[in-house]
Parts: structure tokens; sequence; C-alpha cells
């Protein structure tokens, strides 16, 4: 056995797995295993008796075989990393899921490189921040770390994620504005007696009038029923008499999210919202669906969800720092931004961070109802290869200078040391030149395969971890 590969030759691994050598010699032939020598190298052609496949290798696949996840492996992809094991629970386990990401990465790849390459205390950065992934598991894994990003919806669920809350005083806020929720929608389908509190209108028709009339957005007014609209407006309303106000706005629009006029399929990148009432082929539930015409349903569904996951994170997490700054990574004055904090001054142990994909994903768009409902302030413009510009030589080279850019003005705060890991699906091989234009060296690839990844479908797909230091 070298490393973990447990080589042994084409009989013999016949012989443990319960297959033939030919059928070992086939999954040679598909590219679903490889070929090494004695000395555990990979190798295209064996000397005659050399001949040694890998054990663990074998087993992963036969095992994807009987998951019917086969299409996910190939000779050269680290078994370990593509996780296809771990049930959905897991993947989204605490915060994780307190809101919808795309694109986001599961918490055991940054969980496994976090535990092999850095210690308990080191100083983690992820310049391309997102949801927060890499910042949560630096906490739980009793590291400090920064996030930064340019879009403020991406740092209001960082921030919430990593939040420290009296888990009491949270859940008993979140279940409260559900009930209030409650109550003002049992007025909105059905006459009441009692007043609503806090906004003791005389007239229920009033109480509507004024929340259309703060709504000052086209978007919504078409993306959302009636009575969809005027629930997740009376929320909104409320939001500013507690005290987790940020919980209580990623708690709203995980629920605006999942109440829009669109196929139930099609949460993710809808095209245009269906008429009210309209039925169609529901692919998800395979049978005839309408679209959902009130929010109430899900917020009663994310209310408790959200204490659930807030609570099961407060037992796990560490008291590091999880700093989330708003900025360009390009830009962002890095030393001024942390100097109040008791981390000032330190250098940077590592980075564990995804860039955007170039052409994949506008990452204000995904996210526009947010936008338009709290009015944040867009910084589409400055997004490093949004799918809006596409896939093209141009594109590609702006993201090169884009990300390289990036890299370049953060990298003087980390130590000579430091390792530095980028998850990218580099298909335009764009990432050895990002490397040498940003002063970095790329010691070692980490192939994988991608499997389960958030609406993202279960198409095969595969992304490169590359481990890279600064140039000496």
């Amino acid at each position: 056995m070298i490393g973990n590969l447990e080589l042994v030759s084409l009989e013999e691994a016949a012989a443990v797995v319960g297959k033939t050598p030919h059928n070992i010699r086939d999954y040679i032939q598909r590219g679903r295993i490889a070929k090494y020598n004695t000395h555990g190298e990979r190798i295209v052609r064996a000397r005659n008796g050399e001949l040694r496949v890998s054990l663990s290798e074998i087993r992963v696949f036969l095992s994807l075989i009987e998951q019917g996840n086969e299409k996910h492996h190939h000779a050269g992809l680290n078994s370990e990393l593509g996780f296809h094991n771990v049930p959905e629970y897991q993947r989204t386990k605490h915060v994780h899921r307190l809101h919808p990401y795309l694109g986001k990465f599961i918490p055991q790849l940054v969980e496994w490189f976090l535990s092999r390459y850095f210690k308990a205390g080191d100083v983690i950065l992820d310049p391309f921040m997102g949801s927060g992934t890499t910042l949560v598991q630096s906490n739980e894994q009793d590291m400090h770390s920064i996030g930064i990003d340019i879009s403020p919806f991406n740092c209001l669920i960082a921030r919430v994620k990593t939040e420290k809350y009296d888990v009491g005083k949270a859940r008993s806020e979140i279940l409260e504005v559900e009930k209030r929720v409650t109550n003002f929608s049992r007025h909105l389908t059905e006459p009441q007696n009692a007043p609503l509190p806090l906004f003791p209108e005389d007239k229920m028709e009033e109480l509507k009038a004024g929340l259309l009339a703060e709504c000052d957005s086209d978007y919504l007014k078409t993306w959302f029923a009636p009575r969809t609209l005027l629930e997740m407006l009376y929320y909104r309303r409320l939001i500013p008499h507690y005290s987790y106000q940020d919980l209580l706005r990623v708690v709203l629009s995980r629920a605006v999210r999942s109440s829009r006029l669109v196929p139930h399929y099609d949460l993710a990148t809808p095209k245009s919202p269906l008429p009210v009432g309209e039925r169609y082929w529901c692919r998800k539930h395979n049978r005839d669906c309408v679209p959902i015409d009130n929010c109430l349903v899900k917020i009663h569904a994310y209310s408790g969800d959200t204490a659930r996951r807030i609570a099961e994170f407060d037992r796990l997490r560490s008291d590091r720092l999880a700093i989330v700054l708003q900025g360009d990574s390009r830009t962002m004055g890095l030393n001024a931004a942390l100097s109040t904090s008791s981390i000032a001054g330190r250098s940077i142990d590592g980075i564990f961070t995804s860039p955007p994909y170039v052409g994949q994903i506008d990452y204000h768009d995904q996210h526009i109802y947010a936008y338009e409902l709290f009015g944040f302030l867009r910084k589409d413009e400055l997004e490093i290869g949004p799918k809006k510009r596409g896939k093209s030589k141009q594109a590609q080279q702006e993201y090169v200078e884009g990300i390289a850019a990036a890299f370049r003005h953060i990298l003087p705060l980390v130590k000579p040391d430091g390792k530095i890991f980028v998850v990218a699906n580099d298909r335009f091989q764009l990432y050895p030149d990002i490397a040498r234009r940003s002063g970095m060296m790329i010691v070692e690839e980490f192939h994988r395969a991608v499997t389960k990844r958030t609406e993202q479908g279960d198409d095969p797909y595969q992304e490169t971890i590359f481990f890279m230091m600064k140039e000496i």
C-alpha cells in the first residue's frame, strides 16, 4: 500500500472486489480508474508485470455504480473530495442552508483543506466570500476568518450566518413575527373584528393601501401574487420593531424567493412570471401545479428551520472572529478595515476561496428580489466574469485581469509561507496565467467530481482546487 492507493495487480483487484480481470481492464480503458507502476506513479503504459491499480479507486467507482452516480467518476479525480456519500442534510448542515446561493461549495470541502493545512487560531481570508461558507467553517474549526464581497446582500447572508446570537431571543423574535404575519393574513382572507397590534389602522383597506404605497418596485408587483405581495410587505414593516433585524431579513428573503410566480422546478433562474392561478406541468412534483399565491406558507416553513439552524451552529461555533467586509478585493484597504479588531496587524495564514466562474452567474441578479425588497445598493459593474458578459476570449481576458488584480492586492498581507487554495472550474485553463500574473506558483492540483451542487442539477461536473503559494 502506497499512501491510500492500496496498489495491487489486476488479478488481485479482481479477487478482492469480486470482478474479473477483464472487468478491471474495462474500467481502465473507460478512464474510470488510473494505471500505476509499482512505485505508485501514474503511467500511460506499463512494462510487463508492473501494471498496478488502486483498490480504493475501484471501491469508490463500484460504490458510485450502486448509487447510480458512476458518471461522476473518472481517473485522476480525488475520490475523497467527491464527498459522494455525504447525505444532503450534512451538505447543508446548520447555518449553511439559511439562504440559497448559486455556485456555493459544500462545507465538507472547506473542512477537508482547513483541517489538513491550517491550525487553530490561524487567520483565513476569503476574498470572494459569496455567502460565507469559508467563514462559517473557519469559525467551527477554531480559526479566525475574513471575508470580502462586493455584493451587499452576500455580506448580509454571511453576517447573519456567523453572528453570535442570544438563541432564545432570536427564536422568540422569529416566531413572533411569523405569528403577526399569520394574523395579518387572516385579516386578508377573512374579516376580523380585532385590530392588528403595532399597526391598528381603523380599516384593513387603509393598511393594505399603506403597504402598497411603500412598494415602488415594478419587479415586486409583477413577480408576486397580490396576497403574497401584501404579506411580504407587512413582514418588512415589522422588522424595525425587533433586535435581530438582519436575521429577519434573511428569513423573509428566503421565503420571498420561494414565493414568486414561477414553476416550482425553476426557482434558481426563472425567465418570466406566470399568471396567477395558471396550471402547468411540474417536473418537480410530476403533476399539474399552480404557482404559489401567498408568502405565509414559506414563512412558516423557514421560520422554525432558521431558529433550529442557528441554535445548532451555536453549539458548534468557537469564539474566533468572522469579519465580513463589503467591498472590492482589488481595492479593499484591509489593514484599515481590521484596525480595531483583535487580529489587527496579524499576517494572513492562508486563503481558501472560490472566485466567480467566467460567464456562469450574474451574482446580483440571482437575488434581485432581495435588492428590490430591501433597497440594497447594487454593484453589478464590479462583478468579475458575470454571465451577461459571456465567455468570449475578451471576457476571459477581462476575467484573468480581474482575478489577478485581486490576488496581487491582497497577497502582501499573506505570510511568505501562506497556503492559498482556489476552487475553480478551469475549463478555459486560465489559472496558470492568473497565478503568474498574481505572483504565485501552483504547488499542486486536486481534481474532484462535483455532485449535488445546489440547484445546479446532477450532470457530471468537475472542478480543480489549486494549491498555490507566493513566489519567493
